[in-house]
């Protein structure tokens, strides 16, 4: 039975691999940003600026590409210090290639999404959005469309991004399943979260213990409803991403955590 999840919000972090070619407008948002001097630190989560997580990824038994998770720090949005965060997956075969990069601006008071770049390009499909989000009035603009205006968002809105994150600062109980109406896009709600078993695992960085879930997105990319993906948490209090799996068009991609680099004290 699913648990109707409204969970305090906390801050997190997570940020950007190698730089994509993108478009014009795409940069002109990051480049607007600024490193934020935050007087107050921001509540203790399980990652910081400077912690990197580094995957090979596979199709089968065959190495594809690459993938990075990485925290890039505190940066200023609207007057509001917010962790710069982003997911990059690289990868495929010769006739089918996959370069997803999610970065997501999370409030570190609120962990409320307030900006949100997405760029992916699986095989001959490509597509850049970016949206900026507005969580004290509820709403969002979708800035890469030419009739952008004001659309309804939700109550502490989240992203792909924001939620994978989020996950390692909420209790997981094997068997439950978490349904969060946090997606920004109200329409894509609910983001579930199911927790499905715990499992001794062993990947290029090392062996764990690991709680596997599913995340469930109404959208397009690697967490698609139809993408059936799984991910594997540390089972301890440093929640780290071991291993992502999902099946896209072509066949089913694997992430196995290579190294991680923890946050600077």
């Amino acid at each position: 039975m699913p648990v109707h999840a409204d969970l305090a919000a906390r801050p997190a972090t997570v940020a950007a691999a190698q730089s994509l070619n993108s478009s014009p407008n795409l940069d002109a948002a990051r480049q607007s940003l600024a490193p934020s001097p935050s007087s107050t630190a921001p509540a203790a989560v399980p990652f910081g600026p400077g912690e990197r997580f580094l995957f090979e990824v596979r199709f089968g038994n065959l190495k594809v590409g690459s993938s990075e998770m990485h925290v890039h720090g505190i940066e200023s949005v609207r007057g509001r210090d917010a962790w710069h965060t982003s997911f990059r997956v690289q990868g495929g075969t010769f006739f089918y290639k996959v370069d997803d990069l999610f970065e997501s601006w999370i409030d570190t008071r609120t962990f409320e999404s307030l900006l949100f770049i997405t760029q992916i390009e699986e095989g001959t499909r490509e597509r850049a959005k970016q949206y900026e989000i507005f969580p004290e009035r509820q709403t969002y603009i979708e800035r890469t469309r030419k009739d952008s205006k004001e659309e309804r968002s939700v109550r502490d809105p989240l992203d792909e991004g924001s939620f994978l994150y989020f996950a390692r600062t909420i209790p997981l109980r094997v068997g439950e399943t978490y349904d969060f109406n946090r997606y920004f896009i109200p329409d894509r709600n609910p983001v579930r979260i199911r927790v499905l078993r715990r499992e001794r695992l062993t990947v290029p960085a090392g062996t764990f213990n690991a709680i596997v879930l599913q995340p469930i997105i109404k959208t397009r990319g690697i967490f698609a409803e139809k993408g059936h993906a799984e991910v594997w948490i540390s089972d301890d209090p440093a929640r780290m991403i071991l291993q992502i799996r999902t099946r896209l068009s072509f066949g089913t991609l694997t992430l196995f955590l290579k190294s991680y680099t923890q946050a600077k004290k």
